[in-house]
């Protein structure tokens, strides 16, 4: 069975292996204090083009989530997103188990508008109940979304600007940012969500590394205090320097930048085969993740040999899959691929 159902069923890149074996007998401070951390810490500035930013490494995702939207959160508010935004639908109520609650938006592709943002913060404050209803306290989105797609700079400007302007914090979660910085449409930078957002994290988890995210933090009033939130929630690691090696490499020599285009790179090759045979996509991403509309027919074919995620059901006997691709498929399993769609 060739697997495409996720962008984590590999272990970790080879340099990242390497490092950690070199390094395995090291005697360092724990709790993310160590050399590594510092190291990384800086190469992600660097990368970030914002030297006064803060950097937090956490094990994974739903941690950093959970402690991003805690830290910022008052106990009487909630966290703005996509009806299909990660923490609405894949975490397990773990933003409602600190109590807070998240406060969808209607979106068919992931996204939101500055737009939306604005009516959501307006249909708060000028009810005159609003004292009994739970407040919008920030606004989170991903980049890219779960149906793999991605916000323009014109975009992203026009929510930063609206955030600001509400005085709402906005925090991306970039799980597989990556993936949206490497696709061939994008047009934003590290620099740039630096620039514009006041919290967001680096995922390394699908992106290369065996775990862990990094959050950057630009809004000095969102600083303090960040490291005890990372321990109330669970999510500091005793051995930190795990974490710091593993970004560490990922940001030296522009590996984080290639495992990621190769990623994008394979999964257009699929997209482009699944086109040539004449099949509609259900969403328009040009990431690592593809979601084309099978027949029910060519589903079942293509299930015998290969891994992929049901998506949701189409109606007349057809349904949405998704393939993803990760910084290790391989080139010969997608050609395979290929071959195997061509003659369906």
């Amino acid at each position: 069975m060739i697997r495409f159902e996720c962008d984590y069923a590999e272990g970790a890149h080879d340099a990242i292996l390497k490092k950690l074996s070199e390094t395995n007998f090291e005697q360092t401070p724990g709790y993310g204090v160590d050399p590594h951390c510092e190291s990384a810490r800086a190469l992600i500035r660097t990368a970030c083009k914002a030297e006064a930013a803060d950097v937090h490494f956490l094990v994974g995702g739903t941690q950093a989530n959970t402690v991003m939207i805690a830290s910022i959160l008052r106990p009487h508010q909630g966290a703005v997103c996509a009806t299909t935004g990660h923490i609405a639908v894949h975490e397990t109520g773990a933003i409602e188990a600190t109590g807070h609650k998240v406060l969808t938006i209607p979106s068919d592709d992931g996204k939101i508008s500055a737009e939306q943002i604005r009516a959501v913060h307006a249909g708060h404050w000028n009810d005159s109940t609003h004292e009994h209803m739970v407040q919008p306290g920030l606004v989170y989105i991903s980049h890219p979304t779960e149906n793999g797609t991605t916000y323009s700079k014109a975009e992203l400007e026009a929510i930063s600007a609206e955030c600001r302007a509400l005085g709402l914090p906005l925090v991306v979660d970039g799980a597989r940012m990556g993936y949206g910085l490497a696709a061939p449409d994008n047009d934003l930078s590290l620099a740039d969500f630096a620039r514009l957002c006041d919290m967001f994290y680096i995922g390394g988890t699908k992106v290369g590394a065996f775990f862990g995210e990094a959050v950057v933090i630009t809004n000095d009033a969102l600083k303090k205090d960040f490291r005890y939130h990372i321990k109330q929630r669970g999510g500091m690691l005793a051995k930190g320097r795990l974490l710091g090696i593993q970004f560490e490499t990922l940001f030296t020599d522009g590996l984080y930048e290639s495992v990621s285009r190769h990623a994008v790179a394979q999964a257009m090759r699929i997209r482009k085969a699944f086109e040539t045979k004449g099949i509609a996509f259900r969403h328009a991403s040009m990431t690592n993740q593809q979601f084309p509309i099978l027949p029910d027919g060519m589903k079942k074919a293509l299930a015998e040999k290969y891994s992929f995620s049901h998506w949701e059901a189409y109606g007349d006997g057809h349904t949405v899959v998704r393939f993803c691709t990760s910084w290790a498929t391989k080139e010969e399993h997608v050609e395979q691929l290929i071959r195997d769609i061509a003659v369906l």
